[in-house]
Formats: C-alpha cells, sequence, structure tokens
C-alpha cells in the first residue's frame, strides 16, 4: 500500500489554483497560518477532507480509493 501526504496532495491541487492562501483561509474559516498546517499532515479529519474537496472541487478521497471518481 502506498503512503499518501494529504497534505502534500492537498497543496499540490492548490497551487494549480490561480487562488491565494487569504483565500483558502477565508473559505475554511481558518488563520492563515493554518492552511500551512494542512500542507504538512500525512492524515486529516474527514470533515475537513471533504470541505477541502468541495472548495477545490477535487475529490482527495479518490486519492485512497482509486475506484472513486475524482
Amino acid at each position: 500500500m502506498n503512503t499518501i501526504h494529504i497534505g502534500k496532495e492537498i497543496q499540490a491541487v492548490f497551487d494549480e489554483t490561480e487562488h491565494s492562501i487569504s483565500w483558502f483561509a477565508k473559505k475554511l474559516n481558518f488563520d492563515r497560518t493554518n492552511i500551512y498546517r494542512i500542507f504538512n499532515r500525512k492524515s486529516i479529519d474527514t470533515d475537513l477532507l471533504f470541505r477541502i474537496s468541495e472548495i477545490h472541487n477535487f475529490n482527495f478521497f479518490s486519492l485512497y480509493n482509486p475506484n472513486c471518481d475524482k
């Protein structure tokens, strides 16, 4: 089983956008520093991952299950 560093995956998708860290933080109702903490996480709460998936219109759960649609 491949280990997924979800924070790096989230950052990679975020980096493809034209949005700022401030924009992302505002969408999550977080402080900017919390966004950098998310990028450093190896694991994440499923509720938070769902919210991030909706914000970026990318199904991060599909990284854990290749049979799941992106």
